[in-house]
């Protein structure tokens, strides 16, 4: 695998959750020693982790159509297009420098085209309801509805974007110069700082301090 297709594959990757590293089975407990003149219990019918799966994300009908109707309020059925988007526009610039504009222009219009066909946008939509579902009753559903159709609600659908952003951002430059504060400090008992920090770093302003981080998907909506 060259650099870029690895860079490529780390900006992929960079999400996996954590549970990959779990052991893939686990020994199952002794059954215990069948004792005469006691009946042998019956196994339970087998059910696949599908199956199961399946069982346990199943939502209410009438619930789902509720998350639905709040997530359209919020703006967060757009996750799956914004994420769409983000992984798109990551691969379009890792492939930048080893392809031709024009090769690269055609590759990512096959590329947008199979990656919608693989997964599309909507599908993210349909694996967060059972996490709202979870988290959520009806009753709380129906209230943050409510709230979120009020003026108010709107209000803060259409601003709270740019505040979460705007607050990042601020508290970015914040720890980052405090970190660079820390490590000037230290470089007297660790000499090999000053040439990693080199003078440009004298003002204690971090590398990157005055880029904007990547912007996240909008908010979950608050519990009331």
């Amino acid at each position: 695998m060259n650099l870029k297709a690895a860079t490529i594959a780390a900006a992929l990757l960079v999400g996996s959750p954590l549970l990959a590293q779990a052991p893939a089975t686990t020994p199952a407990p002794k059954a215990p020693a069948h004792q005469p003149g006691v009946a042998a219990p019956r196994p339970a019918p087998y059910t696949s982790s599908t199956d199961a799966a399946a069982t346990a994300d199943k939502v209410d009908p009438a619930k789902d159509a509720a998350i639905r109707h709040l997530m359209d309020l919020t703006g967060t059925t757009r996750t799956g297009e914004e994420i769409n988007a983000y992984i798109t526009k990551q691969v379009h610039d890792g492939l930048s420098q080893a392809l031709q504009p024009d090769r690269l222009a055609k590759f990512m219009q096959d590329f947008s085209a199979k990656f919608d066909t693989a997964a599309p946008a909507s599908t993210v939509t349909d694996a967060v309801v059972p996490i709202y579902a979870k988290a959520f009753s009806m009753e709380d559903i129906q209230g943050l509805i409510q709230f979120y159709e009020s003026p108010l609600g709107q209000r803060v659908v259409k601003a709270l974007p740019q505040v979460a952003q705007n607050s990042q951002r601020v508290g970015v430059q914040i720890e980052q110069k405090g970190a660079m504060t820390v490590l000037q400090d230290m470089s007297n008992e660790y000499p090999e700082l000053k040439q990693m920090l080199g003078p440009e770093q004298e003002s204690g302003a971090a590398p990157g301090a005055d880029r904007a981080p990547v912007p996240a998907p909008a908010p979950l909506p608050p519990a009331k």
